[in-house]
């Protein structure tokens, strides 16, 4: 069945010398797997330089069930970047949340609203100068809406804890250890007010970013089988060190 649809690219794999294996989470279509040929003229419509991660493509397509590697028809680039391939802080930033997706969207079928935030959250990072350190906290954090396990903060009260198996604020340590203190507790029902243009009013050490990090990935691991640990996360620890 052709189709077109707009696709965000997550991981490329070279196979052979003329060819990529490259995932995609599609909006029509949810999380798919492509085989794409590369052509050696460089006027060729299909570059190598499309399937770079988080690159945001119009993809046609030839789908067909219970095919395991699609054959795309036709690429395009849907939004070209302007700042993050350029930008050593930034790039660091869309490595670490295409791995993320990659890990956290395996399976994931036909979901527009979770590809609009995706799609909308990378269109702003790419757009923005400054204020935007807090920028992968906030994605994790608001992604958790789409997956089913975001935590209801309207009951949240000073001293609370976090139960991170649950994702509740209750007022008494639960019965195992996967749970925050309440002045951490604290700082994540804060972080999870918050959204991309408001973010910078939070000032954090780089400690604290980082721990905030490892609180989110530990989270996600409790909600996600299989979730493995990620090579790219100790970019983000090295830059805010």
């Amino acid at each position: 069945m052709l189709t077109k649809t707009q696709a965000i690219v997550l991981h490329a794999i070279k196979y052979g010398e003329t060819r990529l294996i490259v995932d995609m989470f599609t909006r029509q279509h949810g999380r798919l797997s492509f085989i794409v040929s590369l052509p050696k003229s460089p006027k060729a419509k299909v570059r190598k330089q499309f399937f770079q991660p988080l690159t945001m493509l119009e993809i046609e397509a030839d789908l067909r069930p219970k095919i395991q590697l699609q054959k795309i028809r036709d690429v395009r680039l849907a939004v070209p970047f302007i700042t993050i391939p350029f930008d050593p802080n930034k790039l660091s930033i869309s490595l670490f949340i295409a791995e993320f997706l990659y890990h956290a969207l395996r399976g994931e079928q036909q979901n527009a609203p979770l590809y609009d935030y995706v799609a909308n959250s990378i269109i702003w990072l790419d757009s923005q100068d400054v204020r935007y350190a807090n920028f992968h906290l906030v994605f994790l954090m608001r992604l958790s809406r789409f997956l089913g396990f975001y935590p209801n903060l309207d009951h949240y009260q000073v001293g609370d804890y976090f139960d991170l198996r649950e994702s509740i604020f209750t007022s008494q340590p639960p019965m195992h250890r996967d749970f925050l203190m309440p002045q951490e507790a604290e700082k994540i029902q804060v972080m999870m007010r918050m959204d991309f243009p408001t973010m910078h009013l939070y000032k954090m050490s780089h400690h604290e970013r980082n721990r905030l990090l490892e609180v989110s990935l530990t989270y996600y691991r409790l909600h996600l089988p299989d979730f493995p640990e990620m090579k790219s996360v100790e970019v983000l620890r090295d830059m805010y060190s």
